[in-house]
């Protein structure tokens, strides 16, 4: 996610697959009804204790990464971290 518009779809997603209403939300939340309609527009900035406090409601935690891992590229790893079954059958 790049932008409050990334972010504002994520949660509109998320509002969505929750099945509450945006007003249950917003009253859990504890947002007026002018922050919650700016959170999901997308197009107005909003504080980081709104996100947190609409994440948590929607059972959501923001996680910052490195860019590097967030693009899915390895982070100065040369074998994966994870060892495959054919990689464990083929070991001596």
């Amino acid at each position: 996610m790049t932008s409050i518009a990334d972010i504002s779809q994520t949660l509109r997603a998320a509002l969505k697959r929750s099945g509450m209403t945006q007003e249950a939300l917003r009253q859990a939340a504890g947002l007026s009804r002018q922050t919650a309609v700016n959170v999901f527009k997308g197009t107005e900035d909003f504080k980081l204790s709104t996100l947190l406090a609409v994440a948590d409601k929607l059972g959501l935690e923001p996680v910052l990464l490195p860019k590097a891992a967030a693009r899915g590229e390895a982070l100065g790893v040369s074998e994966p971290v994870v060892e495959t079954l054919v990689q464990r059958a083929l070991k001596p």
